[in-house]
């Protein structure tokens, strides 16, 4: 099985900020066997997925919200990103109907399941509940905003024989307290590719502190821009979405399997993106353009694949 070309941008929020009937379930599904690890939870929620969308008729979300969730353990704490199915389910029919013309999304969605999704959103909606999802998606690349929050020293990558060496830095601090408390396992499932990842994890109050400072760089160089427009709608989603002490966490998921051994190793997006802000910060053109250049064309060509014969 290969997981769909897709990035993630999750926040675990610390169970001890949860209502306390919540952090009860919680701290139990921690412990249990439902709790499979980053990369086998990756599996499940796309197993779930294609078997739901090719059931007749399609099933387009879940009856009810999902009860799982991703788990990390950090600092001694425990932290969860719940998958929130049913909603991202409802969000992605929304953004699949709205950006297809009618034709087309009737050939893959009948328009009468399409309709009774839509009157169940909206049933769901009335009654008050939050919109905001745990988790964002991006299919065939990462948003450039999305490596802002992060720094050089918080990747972790493994590949497929287990972590390399050359890479695996940052012994010391966050990414030593990640690695030493569990945060990620590697295991996989028959039939998946073991142990291949690319995942960056911090503070989200660090993350936030970041990318405050690139939007005040961004908006003092080069005034309102796509760019300063991106960064301030990720600012706006960890403002509505993230507890204080929650974590932040860019996982790299299927793309991994679109990269070989050495281009994963030589994949320095954060700190190109970094080195970019930097120059841009300090007048320095020739660095700001050159890190640019670099890191967009690491993933124009990513995303060329998606239109690949």
């Amino acid at each position: 099985m290969v997981l769909p070309y897709t990035a993630y941008l999750r926040v675990y929020q610390p169970v001890t900020a949860l209502p306390r009937r919540e952090q009860a379930y919680w701290r139990t599904y921690a412990e249990s066997s439902a709790n499979t690890g980053r990369a086998e939870a990756l599996a499940a929620e796309h197993a779930d997925t294609v078997h739901r969308l090719v059931a007749t008729p399609p099933v387009l979300a879940p009856e009810r919200e999902s009860r799982d969730a991703y788990v990390r353990v950090w600092g001694g704490g425990v932290y969860v990103c719940p998958w929130q199915t049913r909603l991202r389910s409802w969000l992605a029919v929304r953004e699949f109907r709205s950006a297809t013309p009618a034709r087309i999304s009737a050939a893959f969605v009948p328009e009468p399941v399409a309709l009774a999704a839509e009157e169940a959103f909206q049933r769901w909606r009335d009654q008050g509940e939050p919109l905001r999802t745990h988790i964002l998606t991006s299919t065939w690349g990462i948003p450039l905003p999305w490596f802002a929050p992060f720094a050089a020293g918080e990747r972790r990558l493994v590949l497929d024989a287990g972590p390399d060496p050359a890479t695996a830095r940052g012994d010391a601090g966050v990414n030593a307290r990640s690695s030493a408390a569990g945060a990620d396992r590697t295991e996989a499932l028959p039939g998946t590719q073991p142990g291949r990842a690319l995942v960056y994890v911090t503070e989200t109050a660090t993350a936030r502190r970041r990318l405050e400072h690139v939007i005040g760089v961004l908006e003092a160089r080069l005034g309102e821009s796509a760019a300063l427009g991106a960064g301030r709608r990720l600012e706006d989603w960890l403002s509505g979405i993230a507890h204080p002490g929650s974590l932040l966490e860019l996982d790299y998921g299927g793309l991994v399997h679109l990269m070989d051994d050495d281009e994963l190793r030589d994949d320095e997006s954060v700190a190109e993106v970094a080195a970019a802000i930097t120059g841009l910060e300090t007048g320095n053109e020739e660095l700001t353009v050159a890190m640019y250049q670099r890191v967009t064309q690491r993933w124009k060509s990513m995303q060329a694949l998606e239109h690949a014969n």
